[in-house]
């Protein structure tokens, strides 16, 4: 089972076009931002980086390979699943809608989709793009054939985790309606309207396509890669694709989303209100962050010093991840392209975010001490509690894995916006969840029997901060044995995200003295964790103390 709020899964597919093994072009950046994004690239992210000030680009680059198979390597050219950012284009075909009068924002869905009559139809067009609408629950898994019908039907079958208008859950549903109403609406199909009036630039130009079916993107694609290295299953799902239109179904290159995002921003797709519309704050969710009615968010100067737009999608089993940004103030865009999780853009933007909108030069990664023996440390150390840590060794490069939630606990303290008690809160709404105490809960035990067979027992194994979310681990327990499992559930215990089977949570090592070593995270915003290894123990030390393990082989 695969992350409900990830678009799509990602694969290889290289066009005729494109000659293997045929080295990228050089760089096309200035040289300060060259240099960082060079040091970047040899700590790991693999990618695209895209940056235009005032329409002209000044950094254009590639960094790593777009796909290990051919040996063809990523450039600002090469096409890339944007995931959730396909939100964005969804709601600028909606403003595009208003601003022609063919709908109002506070039109109901029922209203402008006759076909629509659960409880979703009483979600006005606002509260859809903002998140507000309640709706609740997923219409099915993304790479499972849904048409336009089935949809609907699916829609109408899910109730609403609160009255529209009065809270927030981030909604993948959500903006399948939207898709349906713009559908309806346009009297074009979701598809043909996006193609013509959305990724269709003012001058003719057209940016990107669909990654799954047509039309779809001009370009060499790039090979996603999962956390373990290897490839993510192969681009060739026929459809129909109704699980993903609106919320996460587009692709392009990081040089057609820099190019699309400053069209938008500066009212080449939309009229100037509602391109101030698709950047302004329209519902706010703390820590100076507000949903936008363009689909992105809004950050006021609080958080970096002036006001930005941002929004971000992928991760997970995609392979891909994808992170574009606004400055209003100099006009200028930074869009980042990733195709393996080692250091996402996501992660690089997160890095580098406040020295961009600073305007000051970019930090750079630290390299590691030297002196270490990663394969001194390989093996499995026991915590007297029952968990355990297990170190391997590939390439002279060291992780660690964390197996029981006592070790889950050490290795992943609570960090960030989230508190321990905020973890535990998670943890106790995922095994609700899955106990079946909701109805979507009784439908993933629906899903995982049909499967694996029936679950006859639920334990946890620890909750994690992973890509700006919590994820409780746990093992179900089935027919055909244990899976190790992740889910991630809202404050309505809406499930959005989750993957079983899974791999237990890990982190790579790099050292930093010759026993000392801390998780390889340059950008600085994993676990703040050091590991101690001396006389045949292993000390994690965090935010809440020591813990210790014994070394057992």
């Amino acid at each position: 089972m695969n992350k409900r709020w990830l678009s799509v899964v990602l694969v290889l597919a290289v066009t005729a076009g494109c000659t293997a093994r045929e080295p990228a072009p050089a760089p096309q950046c200035d040289s300060k931002l060259a240099a960082a994004f060079g040091a970047w690239a040899r700590a790991g992210f693999s990618g695209a980086v895209a940056v235009s000030t005032g329409g002209r680009f000044e950094c254009l680059a590639g960094y790593g390979a777009a796909d290990d198979a051919t040996g063809a390597r990523n450039t600002a050219d090469t096409v890339y699943s944007i995931g959730s950012v396909s939100k964005a284009f969804t709601a600028t075909a909606i403003l595009q809608l208003a601003d022609a009068g063919k709908l109002s924002l506070d039109d109901r869905a029922g209203e402008l989709v006759p076909a629509i009559v659960g409880p979703a139809a009483k979600a006005t067009v606002r509260q859809l793009l903002l998140h507000t609408s309640g709706i609740n629950g997923s219409i099915g898994a993304d790479d499972k054939p849904l048409d336009r019908a089935g949809a609907i039907a699916a829609i109408n079958k899910l109730k609403l985790a609160f009255p529209p208008g009065t809270s927030d859950a981030y909604s993948n549903t959500g903006y399948t309606l939207l898709a349906l109403i713009i559908d309806t609406v346009s009297g074009l199909s979701y598809r043909d309207y996006t193609r013509t009036q959305v990724l269709t630039l003012p001058g003719g130009a057209v940016t990107g396509g669909f990654w799954h079916g047509r039309p779809a993107p001009a370009g060499p694609f790039a090979a996603g890669y999962l956390d373990d290295g290897e490839p993510s299953r192969s681009r060739d799902f026929t459809g129909p694709y109704w699980t993903t239109e609106g919320n996460g179904s587009l692709a392009m290159t990081t040089r057609e989303l820099a190019t699309w995002a400053r069209a938008l921003f500066r009212g080449g797709l939309v009229t100037p209100g509602s391109a101030k519309l698709a950047g302004d704050p329209g519902y706010p969710v703390g820590d100076g962050r507000a949903y936008t009615l363009g689909g992105w968010m809004a950050f006021d100067a609080t958080a970096y010093g002036e006001p930005i737009v941002a929004i971000a999608g992928g991760g997970g089993d995609v392979g891909h991840n994808v992170a574009v940004l606004w400055i209003p103030e100099r006009d200028q865009v930074i869009a980042m392209s990733s195709n393996r999780s080692v250091l996402t853009a996501e992660k690089l933007l997160a890095a580098t975010v406040r020295s961009l909108v600073a305007g000051h030069p970019l930090p750079t990664p630290t390299a590691p001490a030297a002196g270490a023996d990663p394969a001194a440390i390989a093996g499995r150390y026991r915590l007297e509690t029952g968990g355990s840590f297990e170190v391997t060794v590939a390439g002279n490069r060291p992780r660690v894995s964390a197996l029981g939630p006592d070790a889950v606990g050490a290795l992943f303290p609570a960090r960030g916006r989230f508190s321990a008690e905020d973890l535990r809160e998670h943890e106790k709404r995922v095994l609700s969840v899955l106990a079946g105490q909701t109805d979507e809960g009784r439908e993933e035990r629906k899903g995982v029997a049909a499967e694996y067979g029936p679950i006859s027992a639920v334990a946890s194994d620890g909750t994690v901060v992973a890509e700006g979310e919590m994820r409780t681990y746990v093992t179900l327990t089935t027919r055909d044995g244990p899976r190790l499992g992740w889910y991630a559930v809202d404050e309505h215990s809406t499930i959005a995200g989750a993957e079983l089977p899974t791999q237990p949570p890990a982190l790579p090592l790099v050292p930093v003295g010759t026993d000392r070593y801390r998780p390889d995270d340059p950008t600085g915003t994993g676990p703040d964790v050091t590991l101690d290894f001396a006389g045949g123990q292993v000390t994690v030390s965090g935010p809440a103390g020591t813990t210790t393990a014994r070394r057992s082989r």
